[in-house]
């Protein structure tokens, strides 16, 4: 039996010609400063949300007070900034390696990945100094559940078409989230709406990026190479997975341990199961509901990986 995304349409590949010019002409269009086009002096407002209710969840969660949902919303905002700052971590890795291959060759895609891990680094400092504004103005209990570098060199002991699957899917669902992030509120923090915007802006060029790259590396697999490539891509998710648990729960205690009233028993358990399907949805499913990586993914397999894909995905949703 097969299930909704291994019978999804593939996706013509992008166009190769010229591809990397065209990135680099989008990168020196879209470029922004952090410090001038994104922060401009501005500091988090505790009476604003983080993120949009469409990325929190937070409208499950009924019986919270305006106030604590704006709290799950800055909650989730932080962990948002982390887990975004941990896994640009591995990414750029994984572009600098890539990048290796045009050192004595295609000039234009040399320069195409180094401005993409340039911009990289870029988004880095923006989540590390979002989590620093976070810190100050929060009260003391948070924890990120995971060493970004511990993280990173785990992820870069897979297979290359297996890493390059997992950044081409945090990439398209960046795009995603900003759509996600413009919405009519005005208790949005205008800080957070700029951090979607500037970073969809670049992130939208570095989708192509991954996907060419993918692409490439996809074409040089034997059969049992990619066989194994698919198993070490189901390893990465479970662990992207393992992730997100520790995470929420970890979320869902620092959120309860912050309310001025004690929840009853279901409803702090509704809490946690509430932040670990918005984390899901973040990390996993928006990126295979809403953008056009399943068709990436599943054409490039046969139907036998595609239903162990399925298979591993099942859970997760």
């Amino acid at each position: 039996m097969t299930t909704a995304f291994s019978t999804v349409p593939s996706v013509p590949p992008v166009a190769v010609s010229g591809a990397h010019a065209r990135a680099i002409a989008a990168s020196k269009k879209a470029r922004w400063e952090l410090d001038r086009d994104v922060i401009r002096e501005r500091r988090l407002d505790p009476d604003h949300k983080y993120l949009p209710d469409g990325l929190s969840l937070v409208g499950e969660l009924e019986f919270l007070t305006s106030t604590e949902k704006r709290l799950v919303s800055q909650v989730q905002g932080r962990s948002y900034a982390n887990i975004f700052g941990l896994v640009e971590r591995f990414i750029n890795a994984k572009v600098l390696e890539l990048s290796s291959h045009y050192w004595l060759g295609d000039q234009e895609a040399l320069e195409a990945l180094v401005r993409f891990s340039d911009e990289e680094l870029k988004h880095q400092e923006m989540f590390r100094r979002l989590e620093a504004m976070a810190a100050a103005d929060m009260p003391a209990g948070y924890a990120l559940a995971a060493d970004p570098d511990q993280v990173a060199s785990i992820v870069l002991q897979k297979s290359t078409w297996a890493v390059l699957a997992l950044t081409c899917h945090i990439e398209l669902f960046t795009l995603v989230h900003y759509r996600d992030s413009i919405e009519t509120d005005a208790t949005l923090s205008p800080l957070w709406q700029d951090v979607f915007r500037f970073h969809w802006m670049e992130e939208s060029q570095h989708a192509v990026l991954d996907e060419l790259e993918w692409r490439r590396e996809d074409a040089r697999l034997s059969p049992e190479q990619r066989d194994q490539a698919v198993d070490d891509l189901i390893a990465l998710v479970g662990a992207v997975d393992g992730i997100l648990q520790a995470q929420s729960a970890a979320d869902a205690r620092y959120l309860l341990s912050l309310l001025q009233r004690e929840l009853t028993p279901a409803q702090s358990q509704a809490v946690a199961s509430t932040f670990l399907r918005a984390y899901r949805y973040q990390y996993i499913a928006s990126g295979l509901q809403r953008t056009r990586f399943p068709g990436i993914l599943f054409g490039m397999l046969s139907e036998a990986q595609g239903r162990r894909i399925d298979a591993a995905l099942a859970p997760l949703l």
